[in-house]
């Protein structure tokens, strides 16, 4: 079935062209993303006795294969994959054995170093509202909101999408009393200035409005096609799990389940929904099943993206770069690990005693024989390699410098990181952790300020808190990553205020804003 896209009232949106959206452009989409997110998070898979698709267990015994073993040579994992399935869809390689295989993920402790870099502490939303009493009241709101869509948790969701994945997108979505509120008030024609409802009833109403974090892998945004900034339509398209079962095996229902035949399964339904600035729709398997209008007037979508990239939707992600030498460090570390699986224990071979073989090695036993021309010989144990170790010490501190995290913003001080107790000197060893930190800060602050201005928008449409467009404007405050002297900051804030700064902002810089 088409889609029917006669209630957004645009003769250039082609159903055809959201058909290829869904169809082809969003199967790309998918799989790009998927494999960032994989080598984010490493998955891994159960192997039965002779492993996933037939190929043997390696001899570490170790019945598992991980996502990012996609990047390692078929010469340690046995397995051939194609670019478009990954690991867990790769078939065994002939007459190849699968080698000791070790994984060192370096990309998840990076990205999470810089989640709690960036939001380790609460953020502070302060109000620019001409109106005192509005400040303290908005203030509230947006804590409120925040909080009820999982405070500091949410931000801390909403960076590692953006980090893996390069950009994140938070659909605001009200509750239906408050879209109740908004068709009762436009019924009754109530005047652009009506009266703000009680604070503790504000409240309880911002708290049901949803802040959706969307992942990439379901963004389908349309663009308009003069500036790459505005986005005139959003779309996404997924697959959600409902709470039944089918009896149909279908073939999305076969790959979903890994293969497995059933003649029950959960039921799966692909859903695409479209929004725009004056009305929305939600397809299930291509049937219309729900569409209606927005009643306030502007797409309630907020694009962030992690780190600028002009020209692009997409931002730059802080896992892409480093999926080659993530690669290139496993690929040393099988090598490594299988290098000395066979020359960490030294072997023997025994000529011309008898039994040598049924033998046990132990220190202070003897071996007799008759033979004058037996030999016992020695061969193996593990030698020295200055340039293996060299190498993969090169390839981390690439990592670092591609990544902008130093394992010191972990918490691993080495001794040749000397005295740190000055802030200048910490400032210095962290100075690109830093740089990359605020570029961030700038990205999520003007990102935080439009979900308020959309929130405030529409509840002032609902008549329950009524503002203009000069109370929506706020202002985003980061608290200082580094560790900080209490006594340092109490001087500073007292200075600050000898000089004329008021005591509401030495005190909210302090900590103590609430």
């Amino acid at each position: 079935m088409a889609f029917e896209l006669d209630i957004f009232g645009d003769e250039q949106l082609e159903a055809d062209y959201i058909e290829w959206l869904v169809d082809e452009q969003s199967v790309d989409i998918r799989r790009h993303f998927e494999k960032l997110w994989e080598y984010y998070a490493n998955p891994r898979m159960e192997m039965s006795g002779t492993g996933a698709r037939g190929q043997k267990i390696n001899e570490s015994g170790r019945c598992y294969i991980q996502a990012q073993e996609y990047g390692l040579p078929v010469r340690i994992t046995g397995l051939i994959h194609s670019g478009q399935a990954g690991i867990f869809g790769a078939q065994s390689a002939r007459d190849v054995q699968r080698k000791e295989v070790v994984i060192e993920n370096d990309v998840a402790w990076r990205v999470n170093a810089a989640v709690d870099f960036l939001f380790g502490k609460p953020i502070s939303f302060v109000s620019k509202s001409p109106d005192g009493q509005k400040r303290a009241e908005i203030e509230m709101i947006l804590k409120a909101l925040f909080a009820a869509n999982g405070a500091i948790g949410f931000f801390q969701d909403m960076a590692v999408l953006g980090s893996v994945y390069g950009f994140v997108d938070c659909f605001v979505r009200p509750d239906e009393e408050i879209i109740e509120r908004i068709s009762s008030s436009s019924q009754n024609h109530s005047p652009a200035c009506g009266k703000t409802g009680a604070i503790e009833d504000v409240l309880k109403l911002a708290q049901t409005i949803d802040l959706e974090l969307i992942e990439a892998p379901r963004a389908l945004p349309v663009l308009d096609e003069n500036d790459y900034k505005k986005t005139r339509y959003y779309v996404q398209h997924f697959y959600q799990k409902k709470n039944s079962l089918s009896r149909k095996s279908s073939f999305l229902s076969r790959i979903l389940s890994g293969g497995k035949q059933s003649s029950k399964s959960r039921q799966i339904v692909a859903v695409t929904e479209i929004a725009s600035a004056d009305a929305w729709q939600r397809y299930e398997d291509k049937e219309l099943v729900s569409e209606g209008q927005m009643p306030w007037g502007f797409l309630p979508v907020v694009h962030i993206q992690n780190i600028a990239q002009p020209y692009y939707y997409e931002g730059l992600s802080d896992v892409e770069p480093l999926i080659p030498l993530q690669d290139e460090l496993n690929t040393r570390l099988s090598d490594r690990a299988s290098r000395i699986t066979f020359q960490s224990f030294k072997m023997y071979l025994g000529k011309g005693i008898e039994g040598f073989e049924d033998k046990p090695i132990s220190p202070g036993r003897m071996w007799y024989t008759d033979n004058p021309e037996a030999t016992i010989e020695e061969f193996g144990g593990d030698k020295p390699t200055p340039s293996e170790g060299l190498h993969i010490a090169e390839i981390r501190e690439a990592l670092d410098k591609t990544s902008g995290v130093t394992p010191v913003v972990a918490g691993v001080i080495k001794n040749k990181l000397g005295n740190l107790t000055s802030a200048v000197a910490l400032r210095l060893t962290l100075m690109g952790m830093l740089s990359k930190n605020d570029r961030k800060k700038f990205t999520y602050s003007e990102g935080f300020k439009e979900i308020c201005r959309m929130a405030l928008a529409i509840l002032d449409t609902a008549n329950i808190y009524k503002t203009c467009d000069a109370d929506r404007e706020v202002d985003i405050v980061f608290p200082s990553p580094l560790p900080e002297n209490v006594m340092e900051k109490l001087k500073e804030g007292q200075i600050k205020k000898e000089l004329g700064v008021s005591t509401e902002q030495v005190l909210r810089e302090l900590g103590y804003g609430d």
